[in-house]
């Protein structure tokens, strides 16, 4: 292990150089502003992608392989990887591979027989890695026990299934420092509580947090910090951040800032199986949500109601003139003995004045962003808008900007 100077001295070098790796474990980890991603893409929706990382100063990816992909082309797959691993560094990331995952376990990979194929497997993909310079560290085991063999196991057997699952872990923990005695190793267990099962043999004690209130979240990290103390060793949040799981990006960053810990969000494309309910970018660049980018830069929603100063879109009489605007595109033209209703166009540009209004003082739900629902309309030919929906949506816009105005 370097000295405590040596590792702060890495740190500094860290910074200066733009890129998020070290040659040796470190004391502190705490520069990790890391997410989880994946190899497969081509080279150009890779690059794009990491692009779009890097815009917002992320500097370190954590990615998942696994036996059976290599097993098929096991050439291939080192190809591959490594060029990951090269391409990411060349754009100032370091990557943090995962061996094994707990989530798709087969409990066949427990058993003795499993040993000769995870080994040559191990073997071949840290042999290849190991002298990279972009490697960051090695995480041994995603999530071990977050899967069905532990989590449904039978009462009489739970203890026996996590004994087999940890044995594995170790295992492998020992395995991997054998071959590289040099880069850090670490596990990615679902909760800081399961760091003291592998701890002893890890060089960085990393964990996952999901939960759901601020008080819940501080006690994620408490537990952590009392294991680091207790062994000595610096720890990493390597998953974090669900919207469908009240773990809101703007709040585990800053918590994760405040006790001073790297971290890893998962994950980086709003795209796939986990797209509803995780990640930061679009595959075009777009971004689910902006607060998303000012908390990842260090930013965070002021929430001290004593102090906060309330938007009001009518200080210059905005609201007003939005309001008389919607009120007239749907009264229309009013002759003497007919009336004539206004071009959706007409309606559209005054249901837009109440939104950008609205939005912008955030009065209404980002779920489907009013600009967002007008824009689509927009594209559309007049002849296949439906007019009469988007007389009610300009009318509820009013409605809900005379309400929050309190324009009566």
């Amino acid at each position: 292990m370097k000295s405590h100077f040596a590792a702060l001295a890495g740190i500094a070098a860290l910074f200066a150089t733009g890129a998020a790796r070290a040659e040796k474990p470190l004391k502190d980890y705490s520069f990790i502003r890391g997410v989880n991603y994946g190899m497969n893409a081509d080279q150009a929706t890779l690059e794009k992608q990491l692009g779009y990382a890097k815009r917002v100063n992320l500097n370190s990816t954590r990615i998942w392989l696994n036996y059976t992909g290599y097993e098929r082309d096991p050439k291939g797959y080192i190809d591959r990887l490594r060029n990951y691993v090269r391409t990411s560094q060349r754009l100032g990331f370091s990557t943090m591979p995962i061996l094994f995952n707990g989530n798709s376990l087969n409990p066949d990979t427990l058993k003795p027989e499993f040993r000769s194929r995870g080994d040559a497997y191990a073997k071949a993909i840290v042999e290849a890695l190991k002298d990279e310079p972009g490697l960051l560290m090695w995480d041994i085991m995603n999530e071990p026990t977050t899967n069905d063999y532990h989590d449904r196991a039978p009462a009489d057997q739970k203890q026996q299934r996590l004994d087999e699952i940890n044995a594995f872990v170790r295992y492998y923990l020992s395995f991997v420092k054998k071959i590289d005695p040099v880069n850090a190793t670490t596990v990615g267990w679902t909760f800081s509580s399961q760091i003291e099962y592998s701890g002893d043999l890890e060089d960085v004690l990393s964990f996952h947090d999901y939960t759901e209130t601020r008080a819940k979240v501080e006690a994620v990290y408490t537990k952590a910090e009392e294991f680091a103390k207790k062994l000595g060793k610096p720890i990493l949040n390597t998953e974090t951040a669900c919207i469908a799981r009240a773990n809101p990006y703007d709040e585990v960053l800053e918590i994760a800032q405040e006790h001073k810990t790297g971290w890893y969000l998962f994950n980086l494309m709003v795209s796939g199986y986990w797209g509803q309910i995780h990640g930061i970018f679009y595959p075009d660049g777009t971004v689910r949500d902006p607060a998303i980018i000012s908390a990842i830069m260090g930013f965070y929603r002021k929430r001290d109601i004593d102090t906060m100063i309330r938007p009001v879109p009518n200080r210059e009489g905005a609201a007003d003139r939005a309001i008389r605007g919607i009120e007239a595109a749907l009264k229309g033209t009013q002759g003497s003995f007919n009336a004539q209703a206004s071009p959706t166009d007409r309606i559209l540009d005054a249901a837009e004045y109440a939104a950008n209004l609205l939005e912008s003082a955030e009065m209404v739900p980002m779920f489907v962003p009013p600009t967002a629902q007008i824009k689509s309309w927009r594209a559309l030919p007049e002849n296949k808008r439906d007019a009469n929906a988007i007389r009610q949506f300009a009318y509820d816009l009013g409605v809900t900007l005379k309400k929050y105005c309190l324009l009566y």
